[in-house]
């Protein structure tokens, strides 16, 4: 199964009812070989529980494409996200770079 199938097996268990206990012992068991983090369901479910039902990827926006919509340079745009907006990449998502450190800091 892919992950948009176990996503919507999550939403399942949520729509149902069960907590994420139940919903990972439940997918556990009809789904041996393929082990879910109790992580990745809690995600979900928080996800879920704010009304976002969509089990889509979140739509990643790369640089290239900025640089191409824009009609600059890729470098160019690199420069405005790290020295005009303080970004950084985390977990290949951009994040301001007050969460990185903070996040450096408390591992």
């Amino acid at each position: 199964m892919d992950k948009k199938e176990f996503r919507v097996m999550i939403k399942y268990c949520f729509l149902k009812g069960k907590n994420t206990v139940e919903a990972k012992t439940w997918l556990d068991a009809k789904y041996p070989d393929t082990a879910l983090r109790k992580s990745t369901i809690k995600d979900w479910y928080a996800k879920f529980g704010r009304g976002e039902m969509i089990t889509e990827d979140d739509p990643k926006l790369k640089s290239n494409e900025i640089a191409d919509t824009l009609k600059i340079l890729a470098e160019r745009v690199h420069h405005i996200i790290h020295e005009y907006l303080d970004m950084g990449k985390l977990c290949a998502k951009w994040a301001p770079w007050s969460l990185l450190t903070k996040k450096k800091t408390t591992s």
